[in-house]
């Protein structure tokens, strides 16, 4: 499968459907999504989520329902 990039919006719509939201890695900028059971993470918004993709220059990739976080 081939891992295609997608909008904040539509990660929002799937990670709706999957139970899973935006988190950071405690005491870094790195993002990644998480169903909020890690204690190294914390859940961020999405406004802060996107803005973090933009600093960093990543973006939301998607593939049959999987999504992941990778430069753009």
């Amino acid at each position: 499968m081939v891992m295609e990039p997608i909008s904040v919006e539509k990660a929002m719509e799937i990670a709706k459907k999957k139970g899973i939201k935006p988190g950071r890695v405690k005491g870094t900028n790195g993002v990644q999504f998480t169903k909020g059971k890690n204690s190294r993470l914390e859940l961020i918004d999405w406004d802060e989520f996107k803005s973090t993709l933009s600093k960093r220059r990543l973006a939301v990739y998607e593939s049959g329902g999987w999504m992941k976080i990778m430069k753009k």
